[in-house]
């Protein structure tokens, strides 16, 4: 804001002094408009311009500058007189044609209109028309038919419908009729553009816009001359905005816009004044770029030779070159810095730089530009993911990143850890994503990495490690069985457990059976027969011992 406060103030003092008013700047007050001429008869072209003499106006006729001569004469206030007007002359030439007027003084030049002129044909003949159903009064419009059917209506306002016209000739009656289209007027201005004053190194910006039927086409012009666009003058949007970046001294000038369409032509001028304070700062010299990485550049520059005692600060600009005037961008520096690091810039893209030096009062001229490319960005790294097929296979799948630089292919590498020489690389294309790496050593740790590459290198790698180990102790582990089979098995060893526990309870039965039948037998001590024996249960074989004891006593009563 230090910068641009003073500049307001110097262009108030500037559009004070009586040479910069907007007198100075030329325009037309008259303008030739389109005719139909009579020939044989003289015919005036008018040509009216103000601004701040001298002046001097010409003509031309199809582009051609117009001399005087016994047919042609131009008045000082810009009028053209044609003195007798024909359609072709003797020489094959003729006075038909589009028409303009040139008008110059100290500031510039500007360029008129063009106004179109034909001559009209022999012999004349009446119509009445009808526009929508609606006779025209010939009280309310000036018109004109000739008998080469071209209807005339003049003073019409901006109209487009049908006109049905019923010819009539002098004593005779209505002899035919034909429909006849009424085209709009010439182009006329929507916004013609502005008088503007700019200090020098800043951009200057014109709009001229226009409407007609048909739509009507834009040209500019500088000083008369057709404005050819440069690197640093743009036309955006169809012709309908000039833009100058980093005005000069060259740069001022009258600026014309023209509209044209096949109705006719009109055209707008304005004045670019460009603003020049003394004491501004030298142009920062020795412009350099270098390349730091994808992304940043650092740009470097000497002080100016002169006027550096009041610099303020250094505005580095900054643009794509392939991109418009309008994308440049700026970054501030402060003047103890000649030199500053661009970052967030585009891999493998082309910059342009160029420096002003700024003070209070303005800016300097724009430094010469240095040109510079970011390098090339080599690849993200891909995602990585890793599967144990067997104990001596390991699948590899991979997902390429979108971010970074584009990628060519893959490099695949592995190795035994802690070996420190890694197998591969093996080289996919980028649509390959996956890979069985085989003939693997189970008792071993493996590093897999890859990564991916481009035209400017490999990227960063990403890394896995498998174990095989794992996979050999979960097969053992885990081996398949016949389950049918063990369940055969297993039936048949509890039958046998089954019996053998039979076997053992029948044999200590029959010990213990035949232990008390022999105990029975020997001693006879109870009157009981075999067939009490024989039903007694074992519960009762505590008798046993009662009637062992009463055997006993017996002898002591004897």
């Amino acid at each position: 804001m230090g910068v641009k406060v003073p500049f307001r103030r110097e262009l108030l003092i500037i559009l004070h002094v009586p040479s910069m008013t907007c007198g100075g700047e030329l325009s037309f007050t008259l303008e030739p408009s389109d005719i139909i001429a009579v020939q044989e008869q003289p015919l005036m072209l008018h040509c009216q311009v103000e601004g701040i003499p001298p002046i001097t106006t010409q003509w031309r006729r199809n582009g051609a500058l117009i001399v005087e001569d016994q047919n042609y004469v131009m008045f000082a206030n810009g009028s053209l007189l044609i003195g007798h007007f024909q359609k072709t002359k003797s020489d094959g030439s003729s006075d038909e044609g589009d028409y303009e007027c040139i008008a110059q003084n100290f500031f510039g030049l500007v360029l008129s209109r063009k106004a179109r002129v034909q001559a009209a044909s022999k012999g004349r003949s009446l119509y009445e028309c009808m526009s929508e159903g609606n006779l025209l009064s010939l009280e309310k419009f000036r018109w004109y038919c000739f008998f080469s059917s071209c209807l005339c209506i003049m003073h019409m306002k901006v109209h487009s419908s049908a006109l049905l016209c019923l010819q009539r000739k002098p004593g005779n009656a209505l002899s035919a009729t034909c429909w006849q289209r009424v085209n709009l007027p010439p182009a006329e201005f929507v916004q013609p553009p502005q008088s503007i004053a700019r200090p020098v190194g800043t951009n200057a910006i014109f709009t001229c816009l226009a409407q007609g039927e048909p739509v009507p086409q834009i040209t500019w012009l500088k000083n008369g001359q057709i404005l050819e666009p440069d690197g640093h003058v743009k036309l955006r949007n169809n012709n309908s905005t000039l833009t100058i970046s980093g005005v000069t001294q060259d740069d001022e000038a009258i600026y014309q816009c023209i509209a044209e369409n096949s109705a006719g032509s009109t055209q707008s001028s304005a004045r670019l004044t460009v603003l020049w304070a003394d004491g501004l700062p030298g142009v920062p010299t020795g412009v350099r770029a270098e390349v730091l990485s994808p992304t940043s550049i650092q740009v470097s520059w000497n002080e100016p030779t002169q006027n550096t005692q009041d610099i303020i600060g250094y505005v580095l600009h900054i643009r794509k070159t392939a991109d418009p005037v309008e994308m440049e961008y700026q970054e501030a520096v402060s003047k103890m810095t000649l030199q500053q690091v661009i970052g967030d810039l585009e891999p493998s893209t082309r910059y342009s730089f160029y420096v002003k030096a700024y003070t209070s009062r303005g800016a300097s001229k724009a430094s010469e530009t240095a040109v510079e490319s970011t390098l090339g960005e080599v690849p993200a790294p891909p995602a990585l993911f890793t599967k144990v097929i067997n104990s001596t296979v390991v699948q590899a799948t991979w997902e390429p990143s979108t971010k970074m630089g584009q990628q060519e292919g893959f490099n695949l590498y592995y190795r035994k850890v802690p070996v420190p020489i890694f197998t591969g690389p093996l080289t996919f294309p980028r649509n390959v994503t996956q890979y069985n790496i085989t003939q693997l050593d189970a008792s071993f740790v493996y590093e897999i990495k890859i990564l991916a590459f481009n035209q400017h290198g490999e990227g960063n790698a990403t890394l896995r490690f498998v174990s095989l180990k794992e996979a050999v102790e979960k097969s053992v582990l885990n081996t398949p069985c016949d389950c049918v089979k063990d369940e055969q098995n297993k039936s048949s060893t509890t039958g046998i457990i089954i019996g053998i526990h039979i076997g053992v309870t029948c044999v200590i039965f029959c010990v213990l059976f035949l232990m008390f039948s022999y105990r029975g037998s020997s001693s006879v001590s109870c009157p009981l027969n075999e067939t009490q024996m024989s039903t007694l249960p074992l519960d009762d074989f505590s008798l046993m011992e009662e009637c062992e004891v009463q055997f006993r006593q017996h002898p002591a009563e004897g």
